[in-house]
């Protein structure tokens, strides 16, 4: 058959997203590898902490979602040939979501029969799965459950090439994938580019996620004797394969969740193999600057069993192989001004003898390495990159838009071939404005526009308030927002409270409790967070953030209160109901707390986050004050599978 480019719809059975959160991101979610102590030779060179961000700010949080799944249409773009199949999800993050080789009529990838999301992101919301491709900073994309833009063009032979690209606010910079198949090929190529127009050095992050199925017999193929990996918090190198007495390879055997970033040997092929115990299975294989690869098992105790199926219904375990930048996921690499990286990835089958499986890790990486070799295949990936240059710079037929940021991006002649536009209007509200333009003014109760973090913005904010726009609350708040993120909180206080002054608003008491919570004073943050919630008693990712506050500044009294004045909707919400079970145990109210944690089955929290042991210490502290004994944990409350 012809090669492929075609977009279908397809029913999935999906939980429904919710809207973004109506605030800004000042706090930020738990990332696991930013809390982390490295006890690591001075020879390792890992950029320890390097470009770390305390939140993701200045996209909002999407905690919006619920467990109950609905079957919904999704759009899909698909590549295919005789050989392979691969399907893509271009407005979650433009995943690869299937990658089917025809010969066999398998899937190579895991891929979950539900998108059900749940807290493992740094904006929340996350599902497992697939290929994810996260950019920019520490964790899971930011562009996790967004749309990409997608655009088609056709490489010199013309074959069809799906492009799919996006502009990254934290570190603006462009980045680009191109994915293509040829005729004769068993393997999807994946050519990515990410580009810094600043002018200034940037840190820069990139992991490729792979999931793949946890096959019973199933082994990992790296060539690598080393890795890094961490436990109790520190971050520490060891050999490979046997580590603490197991095999890691063998990854069915492997206790608890935990990383291993393998340090790839010198002159090998950069790849890393997921074979099942017949030695069939996917292998990935890049250029040379993608240099680390990584397995994840969520390991197999019974907190990680539970998170095993909480992320899916019907399809089973899964680990995840990954390739990066750097040697680990805990630091960025420096990214030179006015620069652009590029590399090749591919995607397919792999076949090594039954008998091989057999073998050390040594010796079975060793014939891989040789056959990959033998084969020329590390040759010929690096001829590709070169080859595909002209097709990359390229302008494309723009399918569908992405997010309206672009607009106001950094961009000069090494993304000029690329089409950005803002549908929705906001940016090109804000763009006029900083061109000089009036700055808009909504309705107190009117959620804000989107948040931004340019220079061109702040430096137009800071003029207008002095002049023209000294009257606009709304003005006041957005610079008030912007000192904030750059931690110069007394002058975000002060617009925050000129924001008030003008028209009193939601968005300005939260942004001054923050302040007061940072600073010790629980009695202000408590008094301003408890006046912007009766403002926005009906806007759940308000109260959310509202909540939060108040059980950090312990205004247990206040969230109670406020709690029970919620619409019932709003009270069967799950963290809602937690932060109140919460605030009731700290009240005393044992008993109370105990007996609405437990009802229905036990209280189901749709957005636990990874590495939270909250609902096993809440129910742990519950229990022995009532019964005085310890017991242990019910099986719905273990989501500590890295203990």
């Amino acid at each position: 058959m012809c090669i492929e480019l075609r977009m279908e719809k397809r029913r999935m059975k999906i939980s429904s997203l919710g809207e973004e959160s109506c605030m800004p991101d000042l706090s930020g979610e738990v990332i696991l590898q930013n809390q982390l102590t490295f006890r690591l030779g001075e020879e390792e060179e890992i950029y320890e902490g390097y470009g770390k961000v305390k939140n993701a700010y200045p996209y909002r949080q999407r905690n919006g979602y619920t467990r109950k799944l609905e079957e919904k249409e999704v759009q899909t773009v698909i590549l295919e040939n005789q050989y392979l199949k691969a399907v893509f999800l271009p407005e979650y993050g433009g995943r690869l979501w299937e990658l089917w080789d025809k010969e066999q009529n398998q899937n190579l990838l895991y891929t979950n029969d539900v998108l059900r999301f749940s807290n493992l992101a740094v904006r929340n919301a996350w599902f497992s799965g697939g290929v994810e491709w996260n950019i920019g900073i520490i964790g899971h994309t930011p562009f996790t459950t967004e749309q990409m833009y997608v655009a088609r063009i056709s490489d010199e032979k013309g074959n069809p090439v799906l492009r799919m690209y996006e502009y990254e606010r934290i570190r603006d910079i462009t980045y680009q994938m191109d994915f293509w198949l040829e005729e004769d090929s068993r393997f999807l190529n994946c050519r990515m580019r990410i580009v810094n127009e600043n002018t200034k050095v940037i840190p820069m992050y990139w992991w490729s996620n792979i999931a793949v199925p946890e096959y019973e017999g199933g082994r990992i193929i790296v060539p690598a004797k080393s890795a890094y990996t961490f436990a109790s918090g520190d971050v520490f190198k060891v050999n490979v394969p046997i580590v603490r007495g197991i095999d890691v390879t063998d990854y069915k055997k492997i206790p608890k969740a935990v990383d291993y970033f393998f340090e790839l040997e010198e002159d090998a092929p950069k790849y890393i193999a997921n074979v099942n115990q017949k030695g069939y299975g996917l292998i990935q294989i890049s250029t040379a600057r993608l240099k680390s690869r990584k397995l994840f098992s969520w390991g197999n105790q019974k907190a990680s069993n539970h998170w095993q199926e909480f992320l899916t219904e019907n399809a089973g375990r899964y680990i995840e192989i990954q390739a990066g930048l750097a040697k680990t996921q805990y630091g960025c690499l420096p990214m030179a001004p006015n620069t652009a990286w590029e590399w090749m990835e591919q995607y397919g089958a792999v076949q090594i003898d039954e008998s091989e499986l057999e073998l050390s890790h040594e010796e079975r990486a060793a014939r891989l390495t040789d056959k990959l070799i033998e084969k020329k295949v590390p040759v010929q990936i690096e001829e590709k990159l070169r080859a595909s240059k002209v097709t990359a710079l390229q302008k494309a037929e723009l399918l569908i838009p992405g997010s309206g940021y672009g607009v106001l991006g950094v961009h000069g002649k090494l993304t000029s071939h690329l089409e950005f536009m803002d549908k929705s209007g906001e940016y090109s509200r804000w763009k006029a404005f900083v061109e000089g333009g009036k700055m808009m003014c909504p309705a107190p109760l009117d959620q804000p526009d989107a948040f931004l973090d340019d220079a061109d913005s702040f430096a137009r904010l800071k003029e207008a308030v002095k002049n023209e726009e000294k009257e606009n609350w709304y003005a006041h708040y957005h610079l008030g927002i912007r000192y904030y993120a750059l931690e110069k909180y007394k002058k975000a206080k002060r617009e925050f409270e000129m924001s008030l002054e003008l028209k009193e608003n939601a968005w300005a008491y939260h942004g001054l409790s923050c302040i007061y919570l940072l600073r010790g004073k629980n009695k202000k943050a408590i008094h301003c967070m408890k006046r912007g919630i009766e403002l926005q008693n009906e806007k759940l990712s308000y109260i959310k953030e509202g909540f939060r506050i108040l059980i950090a500044g312990k205004g247990y009294e206040e969230l109670c209160s406020l709690y029970e004045k919620l619409n019932q909707e709003l009270q069967n919400n799950s963290r809602l109901k937690f932060y109140h079970i919460k605030a009731l145990a700290e009240l005393g109210k044992t008993k109370k707390a105990f007996k609405l944690l437990e009802e229905n089955g036990g209280l189901v929290l749709d957005d636990v986050r990874e590495g939270e042991d909250s609902l096993a210490e809440i129910w742990t502290s519950l229990y022995e004050k009532i019964y005085k004994e310890r017991k242990e944990i019910p099986y719905q409350f273990q989501f500590n599978a890295f203990e």
